[in-house]
């Protein structure tokens, strides 16, 4: 046995990631280990606040989660995982630096690896859909789309051209799982309240339109608030078409397997996501849906020293003979716990425990003060869902200095008015440079 620190390396700086470092961190002793935690951002997105972060209800800068301040006690790395060769016990690690410098991925020696880097967003081969598509899935997008909603309101106000008005005043969202609909139900809530700020703009004239493939949406609260929450959404003048497909958007037409066509400038894709492509480069056993096939102890199956979970993994799920944990912030946080201890307990020689969890329920939010939720076998609806699900997120919302500033945003929200300014200039702080240094250019090019 070597008497250096063991090597712990971490692939991904989610859930599993920050949740698994955190807990080793404070397992470990001064000395014991070493951890080494990659991932392509320095910093944790608590994924279920962004819709309020996208509506202007959270700061942005609270949804995420410095990876450098609470793990303190590791090493961060912001880069990519490239490959992992596991026999050697090396991974390839591509960071900013080197990618700047075109000098390539670089090895990081281990001993144990966690191999957690979540999912991407699964983009269908659809027409168009590359060009004109938002995802939802990080901070940047959600701010990037309530900037484009409230541009949407603002080229509506001042084009005189009705086929432009009507474009910019169609939202479409595809995919009726959490993101979607809780993505749609606070944009509306927000464009909505924005209206009244519009002089030439009434709230009936914006058409949002909800497409999702299955018949019916929110699967994990249930069938009978899935269906409470099509009939609320529909109440608000919400177009739900179940059953169908997008079969197109090129040049901003939305063509619908259901026959339907009309221009939309607005496309939010939200229709599931796909294990991260990493794994398809570790020569690790995977599952026919590129996942990491693991056993209940979160260990890779049949492979020494390599343990995952969350997105990436299918673990059993011995709540449920038969079936896997399904792929959610409430497991991935707990198997990291039952990760950490189990990483820790092998570091140690000990024993090694099972991953085992009944699911508690699930919450959604509909807009300010409506929601669903099936929490315990209740089911609740309306304001009281909406609480419950304010509750519920902010005990789980990392540190307490997250806690006390969304808390603290919140009941600011609710004494003050919503603010409905587009910050879209953000996204190109350099754009006004470059049109000075072009008009500079230019005369110097014509004396040529």
């Amino acid at each position: 046995m070597s008497d250096r620190p063991a090597r712990i390396l971490v692939v991904g700086g989610g859930y599993v990631g920050m949740y698994t470092a955190l807990r080793l961190q404070r397992l470990l002793k001064p000395g014991e280990a070493h951890v080494t935690v990659v991932s392509p951002d320095p910093y944790m997105t608590y994924q279920p606040f962004l819709p309020e972060a996208a509506a202007g209800l959270i700061s942005p800068r609270h949804v995420v989660v410095p990876l450098r301040r609470v793990l303190n006690r590791c090493t961060v790395v912001a880069g990519d995982v490239m490959s992992v060769d596991h026999a050697a016990r090396t991974a390839q690690v591509e960071t900013l630096a080197s990618r700047e410098a075109g000098t390539g991925p670089a090895p990081v020696a281990y001993d144990q690896l966690v191999l957690c880097p979540g999912s991407v967003s699964r983009v269908l081969p659809v027409p168009g859909l590359a060009e004109h598509g938002i995802g939802f899935k990080s901070v940047e997008e959600a701010i990037g789309l309530r900037n484009h909603v409230l541009e949407q309101l603002d080229i509506a106000s001042s084009t005189r051209d009705v086929a432009a008005r009507q474009a910019a005043l169609t939202f479409v969202f595809v995919g009726g799982g959490y993101a979607g609909v809780e993505a749609l139900a606070e944009l509306e809530d927000m464009a909505r309240y924005a209206c009244r700020y519009y002089h030439n703009i009434r709230p009936e004239e914006m058409k949002w339109t909800l497409v999702e493939a299955s018949d019916r949406v929110l699967p994990e609260v249930g069938p009978q608030l899935g269906v409470y929450t099509v009939r609320e959404l529909r109440r608000r003048g919400i177009d739900v078409r179940l059953e169908t497909r997008l079969e197109s958007c090129t040049d901003r037409v939305i063509a619908l397997s259901d026959g339907a066509r009309f221009s939309a400038r607005t496309l939010v894709w939200t229709a599931g996501v796909r294990p991260h492509p990493v794994l398809a480069e570790t020569g690790l056993p995977l599952d026919d849906r590129g996942r990491l096939t693991c056993t209940p102890s979160l260990r890779v199956d049949g492979v020494e020293d390599a343990w995952s979970a969350g997105d990436a993994a299918a673990v059993p799920d011995l709540t449920r003979p038969g079936e896997l944990c399904p792929p959610n912030a409430q497991h991935a946080v707990r198997q990291a716990r039952t990760l950490a201890a189990n990483v820790a307990a092998t570091l140690r020689g000990g024993t090694v425990k099972d991953y085992r969890h009944r699911y508690a329920g699930s919450v959604a939010s509909l807009g300010l003060h409506k929601g669903v939720a099936h929490v315990y076998g209740r089911k609740l609806k309306g304001y009281p869902a909406w609480l419950m699900h304010r509750t519920y997120h902010l005990s789980r919302v990392p540190t307490v200095n997250r806690k006390a500033r969304v808390a603290a945003e919140w009941t600011l929200a609710g004494l003050f008015k919503r603010e409905i300014v587009s910050l879209g200039s953000l996204e190109k702080p350099r754009a006004e440079f470059e049109l000075v240094a072009e008009s500079v250019r230019r005369p110097e090019r014509d004396e040529r």
